[in-house]
């Protein structure tokens, strides 16, 4: 649905939903395409494991940004100062 209040706004591409679903189908289909075509063609593995897991590089990438977004988590409830921390001891 395009917004028409403001007649002189400019719509991007990206702005329709339909486009952005569009995007993010294609990427879970190259996804799955990429994982299937692991499938069938030989591998010069380093480790067995590389082998046995379909697509393990893709699924090691992932659990390793899903730690990674999960540490900073817990660190920022860690590290986190106040919003005015570098003006807190300013005597006006």
């Amino acid at each position: 649905m395009e917004d028409n209040s403001e007649p002189n706004k400019k719509s991007f591409w990206l702005d329709n939903k339909k486009n952005v679903d569009k995007i993010w189908y294609a990427l879970i289909l190259i996804c799955a395409l990429t994982v299937l075509a692991d499938l069938f063609y030989h591998k010069h593995v380093e480790y067995s494991i590389e082998d046995i897991i379909p697509g393990m590089y893709g699924w090691y990438g992932f659990i390793g940004a899903v730690f990674l977004v999960l540490a900073a988590k817990i660190l920022r409830k860690i590290l986190m100062r106040s919003e005015n921390y570098y003006n807190e001891n300013q005597n006006d």
